[in-house]
């Protein structure tokens, strides 16, 4: 079909599936971000956990998650995006579901008539019990969120493969990746009052239920583009750009993709400079959506129901909107400069990674106002949303499209590894710090500790670019 020669304008369809991968990812977020907020206000007075205890089970969620990841990929392919997609978020709604029957499973083997009773146990061994078993419990319930969640980005990114030509994919990648912001945004706002009004387990129920409601809507709205009647000759044409241009050598090797192993992907140095770039960095964004409410509640004494609370983290995810744009970036070099597209996103992506160098300063200004590490968190969220969304992009440049969710699921597994570390570490490192009232650059106790966490998160980004760089020096096609 050739757009030329078509009459008729062309249709805007691929953005209504852009939007649908932004809500599904705000969703995924919103789920992940529950947790976080009724921690300090609401789970650990009942179930008397440490900060060791919540960093285990958010570590635990993160490497299962990374183990999800390295099949979700590969599952997403097997399936087809449309019936991919619809498994994934139905598995995770379940797993955001059943945290809910956490409180009364517990009750029930520790023998234990209700919640009040647990938050009053003083009995030290009763204590240990409820915080094993409970604990326990939320594990197992992570788990099974986990392992659904492991299909978002690998499907998301097929979508967009599918629905967009190159020269698009940051962009739209920028665009769905949002919605991860959108649902850290407005998580404070309407968790805490979810699980105030009607308790923690609530919000778990009602948050976790969006899933379903995106599912029916999934059902009915995506195609294939070749399939789709919404998308008429012009914007076929369009997506189907890149394949008009490498022709039938594209499609040949298309064809062969469909037979690489999973474990054949790791032999491609292209396949380790992603790994690389997800391994670094992860772990960062997740260190701040899980630790940031916490540090406010242990730093400024603010409780998840406090507006000051709520319009900080607001704040923050506000200013990490601005990633939306981080996509747009490469498309300029790419257009302006004629870069190829892998440099155009490895210049961008080296722009972003001094970005959250702003970290570093975080804890020494901490002491001035509580807004100074909420704005360079921010700008360091943002700077990481945006190399994101590049990384993500790198795929798409250089593997054929049938291996592209299998590429993702792979480099989401490495994120998820490194993510577990961090995780484990900073629960680790903030019980020592606080037991031993640690001292380091002047700092005390968990002050310390959260200057060490930030520091690594200002420099990660530096470090996976220039591995990424001498790993790939330069645009080169996977070639099968």
């Amino acid at each position: 079909m050739n757009n030329q020669s078509s009459p008729t304008k062309m249709t805007n369809y691929r953005w209504t599936i852009c939007a649908m991968l932004f809500f599904a990812t705000a969703i995924n977020y919103l789920d992940r971000q529950v947790l976080s907020l009724t921690f300090e206000d609401f789970i650990r007075p009942e179930f008397h956990w440490s900060d060791s205890d919540y960093g285990t089970i958010t570590g635990i969620f993160s490497f299962f998650y990374a183990i999800s990841m390295l099949v979700a990929g590969k599952f997403v392919d097997w399936m087809g995006t449309k019936k991919g997609f619809m498994w994934a978020i139905g598995v995770w709604s379940f797993g955001a579901c059943i945290h809910a029957l956490c409180g009364i499973v517990t009750q029930g083997f520790v023998g234990l008539p209700d919640a009040t009773a647990l938050r009053l146990a003083a009995d030290a061994e009763m204590v240990a019990r409820i915080a094993l078993v409970s604990s326990t419990l939320f594990i197992i319930a992570r788990c099974v969120l986990a392992l659904g969640e492991a299909g978002n980005f690998p499907a998301a990114n097929k979508a967009v493969a599918e629905y967009f030509p190159k020269r698009d994919r940051a962009f739209a990648t920028s665009i769905f990746n949002a919605g991860s912001t959108i649902g850290a945004l407005i998580a404070p706002f309407c968790i805490p009052p979810l699980a105030a009004k009607w308790g923690w387990e609530a919000s778990f129920i009602i948050i976790g239920g969006l899933g379903f409601v995106w599912m029916g809507f999934w059902q009915f709205i995506y195609k294939r583009p070749e399939q789709n009647p919404a998308v008429n000759p012009a914007e076929l044409a369009y997506i189907l750009s890149d394949d008009t241009v490498e022709s039938a050598p594209a499609q040949a090797e298309e064809t062969a993709a469909k037979k690489v192993s999973l474990w054949s992907c790791f032999k491609y140095r292209q396949t380790w400079s992603f790994i690389v770039g997800k391994f670094m960095t992860d772990g960062v964004w997740w260190f701040f959506l899980f630790w940031m409410p916490s540090y406010l509640k242990t730093t400024y004494g603010l409780s998840s129901t406090d507006p000051q609370f709520q319009w900080a983290l607001g704040l923050l995810y506000l200013i990490v909107m601005v990633s939306i744009f981080g996509g747009y970036l490469p498309t300029l070099f790419i257009d302006k400069k004629k870069m190829d597209p892998y440099a155009g996103r490895m210049l961008s992506m080296l722009i972003f990674a001094f970005l959250p160098l702003v970290a570093l300063a975080a804890q020494p200004l901490a002491h001035i106002s509580m807004w100074w590490p909420v704005v360079l968190i921010g700008i360091a969220g943002a700077a990481h949303q945006s190399w994101s969304a590049n990384l993500f992009s790198t795929i798409g440049d250089m593997f054929p499209k049938t291996m592209i969710a299998t590429i993702t699921g792979i480099g989401g597994m490495a994120g998820g590894i490194g993510s577990f570390i961090i995780q484990k570490s900073a629960g680790a490192l903030f019980d020592y710090s606080a037991a031993t009232n640690l001292e380091l650059f002047g700092y005390m106790g968990k002050e310390a500790g959260y200057m060490i966490m930030f520091t690594f998160c200002g420099v990660a980004y530096l470090i996976g670019w220039i591995i990424m760089k001498v790993l790939v020096p330069r645009y080169k096609k996977i070639e099968l």
